[in-house]
This record gives structure tokens, C-alpha cells and sequence, in this order.
């Protein structure tokens, strides 16, 4: 691509000019140079640009009509290589992902605020989702990657692992449960329930633990959103089960919660990639910066706690 660019220049500016001698000069180019340039330009084109002798250059019928078309050629190739460029040094571009709600208001903004600090120009999209929801925007290539659990084997998608997210139960001041400083699964089953909706990661754990604990209880409502769920446990509808993340993520003002000491109620929390696919170059550093502030553990309850990433003139 570079030496069709230098061929169009040579043809572009002999044009414009009406001379080797100024073109050349003017490119920092051999004369005999250019006129190897522009032979080997015709060669591929299989037509004659120039008319020449010693006093004049002249275009041609066909140079004429091929000018305006590789004037266009010319500014398109310079357009793609400065993107590429930029891209290529994170001056530019833009990343999409999907996230767990819980995720998205608690750890993520500390994670853009430190992008955002040293790549500016870069646009952040994020989509809050459930887990099946995050699966398929990373199969069908909607997002770049996905920030969620893994709900089972799926040979089409890559997961690496950040944390572990221990889940909650969350009630108010004045629940019986207050009291109590550890909390199995079978010890609030017996309190109306406000859990996610099925296809939420929060669910498929959940629901896995109570029946290989062949357990029942009573469900009062289902939520997708954490912010419902915690507006239901304020209206007195349940106790909800949730991460713990959700307690700096949500309003929880009058509100408490406690740990479920039990291994099967933790999540993983995954980095999620489509298998076999390469990020671009912002989104590849922009991962980079998710093991960083994620590997911080006092950052996950406190977006506050992370310090801003030094811009670059710091």
C-alpha cells in the first residue's frame, strides 16, 4: 500500500506541476526515480498518464480522466493509514461491553475513570446486562467482550477469571435477621424471597445450590436489577440475595446485609471473549486496566478507593 501511495504522489504532483524536475524536488525523490514510478504506474494501470518531451509533461486524455479518481484514492488510503495509526496508538477508537449490573456500578467507573485518564479520545459503551444476555452480545460480536459469569461450557466463548463475588442476603435494620452475624442458605429460606430472574447469573447459582440442598422457598418477586430488588427489600416485600458488591452499588440506606457462608453461593467474575477473535487495540488495553483494578481488593467495595491512573504529562 505504501508504494502504490508514493506512485500516486509522483503521478499526482508531475500533474500538477507540469514538470520531473519540480516533482521531484518537491517529493525528495531522484529524477530517474520518479520516472521509474511512473513507468511502473502506467505498467499497472496498462495506459499511458504523460505525454513528454524536452520542453513540456502533459497529461494525457486517460491521465486526465484518472486524475480526479486518484486524487480520491490518494485522500481515502492517507484517511485509512491515519486511522489505523491512531487506532493502532490508542489516540482513537472506542470500546463496547457488556456487564453485569452489579459490576457496571460498582467496580467498572473506577476502571474508565483510570482509562479515560490516559486514552481521552477513546469512546466507552457499556451495556448493562444479565449473563445470557452478556453470552450472546459477545457470540454474535454486538460488544467487544463481556464482563459476567460462566453459566456453563461454551466452546465458542473464552473465559478468564478476575475475582471471586461472595453473595449476600440483604434486609432491613430491623429484620429478625439482623441479629445474626452468620447466615447459611437453609436459615433465610424461610423469609419471603426477592431474587434475579432466571437467566441472571445470581439466579443460576441460587437455584443450583437450593437443589442440590433439595431446599424450597417462598418467592415474593423477581427482579433484573439490583436497584429494583433493593427498592423491594425497602418496601418490606422480602429479603433479597445479591452480591455483596451490590450494597456500595445501590442506595441502601436503613439497610444490611450478611454474607451466605455457603461455597456454593460465589461467583466467578470473567472477562468474556469470543474464541479465536483478536480486540482491537483499545479494547485490548482496556482490558488490561480490568486485571489491574480488579486485582485491587479494597477497590471493590469502594470505587472511590482506587486511585486515578497519573495522566501522561504527570
Amino acid at each position: 500500500m505504501r508504494q502504490g501511495i508514493k506512485h500516486i504522489r509522483a503521478f499526482l504532483a508531475i500533474a500538477r506541476l507540469g514538470s520531473f524536475t519540480q516533482s521531484s524536488l518537491e517529493l525528495h525523490v531522484s529524477q530517474p526515480a520518479l520516472t521509474v514510478q511512473i513507468k511502473q504506474l502506467e505498467e499497472s494501470l496498462g495506459v499511458r498518464l504523460f505525454d513528454r518531451n524536452k520542453r513540456q509533461v502533459v497529461l494525457t486524455k486517460m491521465g486526465r480522466n484518472l486524475l480526479p479518481l486518484l486524487e480520491r484514492v490518494l485522500i481515502d488510503t492517507e484517511s485509512v493509514l491515519r486511522v489505523s495509526r491512531n487506532m493502532a496508538c490508542i489516540k482513537c477508537g472506542s470500546v463496547t461491553m457488556a456487564v453485569l449490573p452489579t459490576v457496571a456500578a460498582s467496580l467498572l467507573p473506577a476502571a474508565i475513570r483510570r482509562f479515560a485518564a490516559m486514552y481521552p479520545d477513546v469512546k466507552i459503551s457499556v451495556i448493562d446486562a444479565i449473563a445470557e444476555r452478556i453470552l450472546h452480545a459477545v457470540k454474535s460480536e454486538e460488544v467487544d467482550f463481556g464482563i459476567g459469569s460462566q453459566l456453563g461450557p461454551d466452546k465458542d466463548i473464552e473465559f478468564e477469571d478476575l475475582l471471586l463475588d461472595r453473595l449476600g442476603v440483604f434486609f432491613l435494620d430491623d429484620h429478625p435477621l439482623a441479629g445474626r452475624s452468620r447466615l447459611m442458605l437453609r436459615d433465610i429460606l424461610a423469609y419471603p424471597l426477592i431474587i434475579p430472574c432466571r437467566g441472571t447469573s445470581v439466579r443460576t447459582l441460587f437455584d443450583r445450590a437450593v437443589e442440590k440442598a433439595a431446599l424450597e422457598f417462598n418467592l415474593s418477586c423477581e427482579s433484573v436489577y439490583l436497584s429494583t430488588a433493593i427498592g423491594m427489600v425497602r418496601a418490606g416485600l422480602g429479603i433479597s440475595i445479591l452480591p455483596e458488591a451490590a450494597m456500595h452499588a445501590a442506595a441502601c440506606e436503613g439497610m444490611r446485609m450478611t454474607a451466605i457462608s455457603d461455597p456454593d453461593l460465589v461467583r466467578r467474575i470473567c472477562i468474556i471473549r469470543k474464541r479465536n477473535r483478536s480486540l482491537s487495540p483499545a479494547a485490548e488495553c482496556f482490558v488490561n486496566e480490568l486485571r489491574e483494578v480488579f486485582s485491587m481488593p479494597a477497590a471493590y467495595f469502594s470505587s472511590a478507593a482506587i486511585p486515578p491512573r497519573p495522566s501522561p504529562e504527570e
